[in-house]
């Protein structure tokens, strides 16, 4: 049912997971991998799973589902939500803040499978399979592929193909979506909807884009970690383009901040889910020029995501020593603000540069806690 033009960034139909799956299981990189993240699990027990997994779904539930469980178990202190209108949920677009590669939709996809039994198919940019069994294995994950490493040339058709895409998943499939903000983390926490995206999402259709948009049933979702894992690993990206503006990360770069991002410790999670923007959308000015609607969808998106985050100490804490404002000093005791104080310091020291300057990823890292905090105080001033 899903029309030929999308077969190129489409995730696999079942039909075609058995080609796949044997393709996969008979990778040697792929069994490591399974192996590092099912350790004590027999890898060819791995393979019956797959086997046995008649659908995306199916593959989901039996092995991802548990695989992301276990991480929570390990990993964090739980993950909690909360949500506006369940009924929307299964056929809406969920635009969210961005902080990790992968846990990100992952952890989204275990909260659709607790509260309406399905997953979210998941936008990746093609920069990031940089194996071949990682394309395949996210496509068997239900991700449809953002082609960023298209010329100029060929963008324009791209971005409409997707755009497309996205439109016939959500109103004729009834599938619902997970896209982040913006192209890549906002690695400052300081986030943002990108205005380019809003474009993007309406370039299916030639009617104004405000009709377009609503169709996609748009649902602002705040994703909030207590502690992000990749915290010093951004903070030495920040240094080295701040020494090298020239620098560009390696696909081995990508590959340590999955790893990290997925292994680290997160502490606390929550995810909230807007109730579709339609109405919002609804009411912005039809006089305005093409470039001013695009400009109020961001700020719409942006001031839900705002006002919805959960906070803890470490946010509270790195915000007053960032800023100097005290308002929130009863958010943190004495004891907390000493263990804070040793974290700040600990990841700072993980920065492993030659020339690494404390100062600057001390305060970058602060920044990363408390831009969410100063984010919410704008959006809830308004």
């Amino acid at each position: 049912m899903i029309p030929t033009e999308f077969d190129e960034i489409r995730p696999y139909l079942p039909e075609e997971l058995p080609q796949i799956f044997e393709e996969l299981i008979a990778d040697p990189e792929f069994q490591a991998a399974m192996g590092y993240a099912f350790q004590g699990m027999p890898f060819e027990n791995i393979a019956a799973v797959m086997r046995n997994s008649k659908s995306n779904l199916e593959f989901q539930k039996a092995l991802v589902y548990p695989f992301i469980q276990g991480v929570l178990e390990k990993l964090s202190s739980g993950l909690t939500v909360s949500y506006e209108n369940k009924d929307n949920m299964a056929k809406s677009l969920c635009i969210s803040n961005h902080r990790d590669i992968i846990m990100d939709s992952a952890f989204l996809c275990i909260v659709f499978v607790n509260t309406v039994g399905n997953t979210v198919e998941i936008a990746i940019g093609d920069n990031l399979l940089i194996r071949p069994w990682i394309k395949k294995l996210v496509r068997v994950n239900r991700s449809f592929i953002v082609q960023r490493s298209a010329s100029i040339r060929e963008m324009l058709a791209s971005s409409k193909r997707l755009s497309s895409y996205m439109h016939h998943t959500i109103t004729e499939r009834e599938q619902p979506i997970w896209l982040a903000q913006r192209e890549g983390r906002a690695k400052d926490s300081n986030d943002r909807t990108q205005e380019g995206l809003i474009k993007m999402l309406s370039m299916y259709s030639g009617d104004d884009i405000i009709d377009a948009l609503k169709v996609l049933n748009i649902a602002p979702t705040t994703i909030s970690y207590e502690y992000d894992p990749c915290d010093y690993l951004k903070a030495k990206e920040f240094q080295q383009k701040r020494d090298n503006p020239e620098w560009k990360k390696a696909p081995q770069d990508d590959l340590i901040n999955m790893k990290t991002g997925m292994f680290g410790y997160k502490g606390g999670i929550h995810y909230h889910i807007a109730d579709c923007i339609n109405d919002e959308i609804d009411a912005i000015d039809r006089n305005l020029g093409k470039n001013e609607k695009t400009a109020a969808v961001a700020r719409i998106i942006d001031r839900h995501i705002h006002r919805n985050y959960k906070f803890w100490p470490i946010n509270y804490y790195f915000y007053e020593l960032l800023t100097g404002d005290t308002r929130y000093a009863d958010k943190y005791t004495a004891e907390e603000k000493a263990k804070l104080d040793a974290y700040l310091q600990g990841q700072v020291a993980k920065v492993d540069l030659e020339n690494r300057d404390d100062e600057f990823c001390h305060t970058k890292i602060l920044e990363m806690y408390a831009n969410p905090v100063i984010n919410y105080i704008k959006a809830t001033e308004e």
